[in-house]
């Protein structure tokens, strides 16, 4: 499968795509970019280890994920050493409400919170790869050249979390539901975020008045 048809396919499975206004406020916010995409690799392997000690029964969930973690983790040594070549500090700066909000959608009983949990790493891993797409063409050679080469693996991970949603929930259950995250996940990007993160909404200036 090449590139092309997987970024397709994250087209059609998303609402919307990231709004122009997103784009310029990361071009006006390029450390704070870079900081939190940092946090966004480390979050993702975390995300995927605690399933994997959560649901130690399912074989095909410990596979899949134990590979999503290890390239969550170089992804992340990437970005430090990027970061540490352009004098960029690793501050700590708050999280966005996009992950916090998908994530306080995810019921609280079994299996529909292991269905909702792979569901939002779905959602999220496809957004991500779809902002990597949409950021590229407007960077510096080498974030361009740096964030094209992460788009076939994070097209790879939004498969797997949703394959697994799949093959681990039942079918009328897990369609329904990525159809309501989805529709979360479209007003979080479509609405403005008071600052700007990898997953924000657009700047409040878009909105007129």
């Amino acid at each position: 499968m090449t590139i092309a048809a997987d970024l397709d396919g994250i087209r059609e499975f998303l609402l919307c795509a990231t709004p122009p206004a997103w784009v310029e406020w990361a071009l006006q916010n390029p450390s704070t970019l870079l900081v939190d995409h940092a946090n966004c690799e480390k979050k993702a392997a975390s995300t995927a280890l605690n399933l994997m000690y959560r649901y130690v029964e399912h074989g095909s969930l410990l596979q899949k994920l134990s590979r999503l973690a290890r390239e969550e983790l170089r992804h992340f040594e990437q970005v430090i050493a990027i970061m540490q070549a352009r004098g960029v500090e690793y501050e700590q700066i708050s999280a966005s409400r996009y992950a916090g909000r998908l994530r306080g959608a995810v019921r609280s009983a079994e299996p529909q919170r292991l269905v909702d949990t792979l569901l939002v790493g779905a959602v999220i891993e496809a957004r991500s790869c779809e902002r990597f797409e949409a950021l590229a063409p407007a960077l510096d050679g080498e974030l361009c050249a740096f964030y094209r080469s992460l788009l076939k693996s994070e097209s790879r991970h939004y498969m797997d979390y949703l394959k697994l949603a799949r093959e681990l929930g039942a079918a009328e259950d897990v369609e329904k539901r990525v159809r309501e995250l989805l529709e979360l996940e479209r007003v979080l990007v479509e609405t403005p975020d008071t600052e700007f993160r990898f997953h924000s909404g657009i700047p409040p200036q878009s909105v007129r008045a």
